[in-house]
């Protein structure tokens, strides 16, 4: 692993007490009050004045709510804490489960959370570790894509004993992160949240950029050897099940045989442009945001960014002031939530600490998964009695919308004619919930225009909008999101009785069993599948890691009892989707008073996961085998090996 990868402290390595001291001024104090407990069993700090406050939005709420002579007396307990720890003192409550965690856990958020979040809470800290399981199989499996959902299947499916192929379309690992290099591109998800569960890292900034997170990719790759189960510049066209097994052609017309095969191929890489009129008409450089040349310099240039998603919303900052001249034209304006931290640099007592204090890391982590995953999740169901339904879907969300509007209104204050255009007449959380990185700052400049239109064509030299406005422009940038309703597309997959997947699905209406397994097409296994993008909040990769976890344990146990096939009934994937669509028809997406990319034109959600994320934790916790249906393998007419990876 890198210099930057974490590993869990070690008593000879906890550096002085004046050292030590000096960083507990960086500390997370609601985490370091669940460490006090930890190491030392002692009730007090279970009790008031030492139990925090609640965090307003998403913050971090480092302080805890504490006045200052109770922050230092907490401060001060850490350091003879941990230099005890140090000296050979072990943890008073090395591993709390049951009620004492959930009691932990509330105590560290500062509100009370339900014991159904004890489970997760405790394998993701390790606290409850489950060894994986090891077959001896000569299963052949492909993985298609070396993302950040592929290269997890891979280290699982090793760590089980089964050695995959991986098929990646590009010379390298890092799926999305490899492809978009646009400039300010980065997470909105805190970095320490956005990393997979056993391999943390020394997070540069709490919210990482793009170079940082390929590299964390990248590291993690090469710590587990997976360029040797990777063939790089690889693009899959097809895979067709037949007998027991599958059969993927890659575009290059090479054909491998396989028993199992896992997609992993995301839903934000295939990049919609619009059908504008005129779009070969322009004379300079124009091409979507995820595929920005590498040449491009475009100081001094005027500049058009169409769309005002996450892309624009981190592209626009990143070049004013560079750009000679940038002009957003914006469909339908965009809530941005506020955050102290976004390009702020994890201070080095924090990075001291996260370290070398044992259980920080762990607290520190589950604290963000809180504060940026469920806790929102009441908040987005709609309450039918609710008075204001063209602004709000309930009393909390209205609350929300006040807070965001104020926060809008503060920094547009003086600039009445943005104002009026930048404040959505949706719900919050209605679309993908934007952080402000600088947009609303952008927005002021001298040298920003907005143009509160859609474009209807492009021209010669620039954009004719709906209204008429004609824009010159040098550079024509479409930040128009990603074919998220096309599933699997362009692959032609066809499961048993050549049934094409692409004609079931139709263009827009994907449905899987957990997002994971469709019936008809046994062995085949989908990660980020219909139905997964978290659109409330917290880590995708939380995401992936339960469905690899699924799968894993669908692939051993097929190895174990000797399966030839696994397919979920009809019966159960019908019955998935049903309180799937069910779920959402209650949800802020289907909110009619906006568009958004999780759903199709006829107003189904087929992206967003209704569900939240302990739900679908324990969901995917292990396979049902009521739902399923198998056969017993039968012997292969031929074998021949999957092709060498050529990493």
């Amino acid at each position: 692993m890198s210099d930057d990868a974490l590993t869990e402290p070690v008593p000879s390595a906890v550096p002085g007490r004046e050292a030590l001291a000096a960083a507990m001024r960086d500390a997370n104090l609601p985490t370091l009050v669940a460490v006090l407990f930890q190491l030392t069993g002692d009730p007090r700090w279970l009790a008031d004045p030492y139990r925090p406050t609640r965090s307003r939005g998403m913050e971090d709420n480092d302080s805890g709510g504490f006045p200052p002579q109770v922050q230092d007396e907490i401060r001060a307990a850490a350091v003879d804490a941990v230099l005890d720890w140090a000296a050979g003192r072990a943890p008073a409550v090395p591993a709390p489960t049951g009620d004492d965690l959930v009691a932990l856990m509330s105590l560290a958020v500062g509100e009370e959370v339900g014991a159904e979040y004890e489970p997760m809470t405790a394998a993701d800290m390790g606290f409850r570790d489950a060894p994986p399981r090891r077959v001896d199989t000569d299963l052949r499996v492909v993985v298609i894509g070396a993302g950040v959902s592929g290269m997890l299947a891979a280290i699982k499916l090793r760590e089980a004993g089964i050695e995959p192929v991986v098929l990646e379309k590009n010379l390298d690992v890092g799926g999305t992160w490899l492809e978009n290099t646009y400039p300010g591109a980065g997470v909105d998800t805190p970095s320490h949240l956005y990393s997979y569960s056993f391999a943390p890292r020394q997070w540069s900034t709490h919210f990482g950029k793009r170079d940082e997170v390929l590299g964390y990719l990248r590291s993690v790759a090469d710590a587990h050897g997976l360029r040797r189960t990777v063939r790089f510049g690889v693009e899959v066209a097809s895979a067709h099940q037949h007998d027991q097994g599958w059969t993927v052609t890659t575009t290059a017309g090479e054909v491998l045989e396989a028993d199992v095969v896992i997609t992993a191929v995301g839903q934000l890489n295939r990049p919609k442009v619009p059908d504008l009129p005129g779009l070969a008409e322009f004379r300079g450089p124009l091409f979507h945001s995820a595929r920005w040349p590498e040449d491009l310099d475009v100081t001094g240039k005027r500049v058009a960014v169409v769309g005002t998603g996450a892309s624009a919303m981190q592209i626009v900052p990143a070049i004013a002031g560079r750009a000679g001249r940038v002009t957003v034209f914006q469909r339908s304006a965009q809530w941005a939530a506020p955050n102290d931290v976004y390009f702020s640099e994890v201070a080095e007592g924090a990075r001291l600490l996260l370290a070398h204090v044992p259980f920080y890391r762990r607290w520190y982590r589950t604290r963000l998964s809180w504060n940026t995953g469920d806790r929102v999740h009441p908040a987005l169901q709609v309450d039918p009695a609710w008075e204001h339904p063209e602004r709000s879907v309930n009393a909390v969300n209205d609350g929300h919308r006040r807070v965001f509007t104020r926060y809008l209104q503060s920094e547009l204050d003086g600039r009445e004619d943005l104002l009026e255009r930048a404040l959505p007449d949706y719900p919050p959380f209605g679309k993908r919930m934007l952080l402000d990185n600088g947009w609303f700052a952008a927005l002021r400049r001298d040298d920003v225009d907005l143009v509160s239109q859609p474009v209807a064509a492009v021209t010669a030299t620039g954009l004719r909008a709906a209204d008429g406005t004609e824009v010159e422009a040098d550079v024509i940038v479409l930040c128009t999101g990603f074919e998220t309703t096309r599933q699997l597309w362009p692959m032609d997959v066809r499961g048993r009785d050549g049934a094409v997947l692409a004609d079931i699905w139709g263009p827009d209406d994907a449905d899987a069993h957990l997002g994971i397994t469709v019936a008809g097409f046994p062995n085949l296994f989908l990660t980020c599948g219909p139905g997964t993008v978290l659109g409330h909040g917290g880590s995708y990769i939380t995401i992936a890691e339960c469905q690899v976890r699924w799968i894993v344990d669908a692939i051993t146990t097929m190895a174990e009892r000797g399966y030839g096939t696994v397919e979920v009934t009809p019966e159960a994937h019908a019955d998935y989707a049903a309180r799937h669509d069910a779920a959402h028809e209650a949800m802020i997406w289907t909110h009619p008073g906006m568009r958004n990319w999780y759903r199709n034109p006829a107003g189904r959600v087929v992206c967003a996961m209704p569900w939240r994320i302990v739900d679908y934790w324990r969901m995917t916790r292990e396979v049902d085998w009521s739902q399923m249906v198998v056969e017993p393998r039968r012997s292969r007419a031929h074998a021949p090996g999957l092709p060498t990876p050529g990493g």
